[in-house]
């Protein structure tokens, strides 16, 4: 990421950004959010990536979100009796400071769609997703685009990102 969003004071939790600038996941602490007379709301960091994943897949011609590990590891998990299926947050890193967000998406693109175009729509998306939801500046989204999916490609071991993944037995 190229800028770094302004982080102020930690939260009342008292914790500590990664080395990386790069939170993931819910084990990362909450950042404040709102600080009014009448309290405080935090928010953590793995809700961010939960937003912009979820508002990213909504665009039409996004196939899936992750490279190719993460979505390998994705379709392992969907596999597993039990197991979360697809994760919100595969391909989706934030760095969330108390009043701002930088997000970092990876995406496969299904093969026609503009690519510049699709990016900008994508970007849009997920800013007016997460300001909206949280209140949060977003300062700046940077998208990868790591594959095109091509029609006919499909495998049973691989999923579009907006149709889950159903089973029989």
């Amino acid at each position: 990421m190229t800028q770094s969003p302004s982080t102020g004071t930690e939260a009342s939790t008292g914790g500590t950004q990664s080395t990386s600038g790069r939170t993931g996941g819910n084990s990362t602490p909450a950042r404040l959010a709102d600080d009014t007379g009448q309290g405080k709301t935090t928010i953590a960091s793995g809700v961010v990536q939960k937003i912009a994943g979820i508002a990213a897949r909504d665009v039409s011609g996004v196939y899936s979100m992750g490279g190719g590990v993460s979505r390998a590891f994705g379709a392992i998990r969907e596999r597993i009796p039990g197991g979360s299926g697809t994760s919100q947050a595969a391909g989706v890193q934030v760095e969330v400071g108390e009043k701002q967000a930088a997000i970092d998406l990876d995406i496969v693109v299904e093969y026609g769609a503009g690519i510049v175009e699709l990016a900008r729509a994508v970007r849009r998306n997920v800013i007016a997703a997460v300001e909206q939801m949280t209140g949060l500046e977003v300062i700046e989204v940077n998208i990868a685009v790591n594959d095109i999916h091509m029609p006919g490609d499909d495998t049973d071991d691989e999923q579009p990102a907006t149709q889950p993944t159903t089973r029989v037995e």
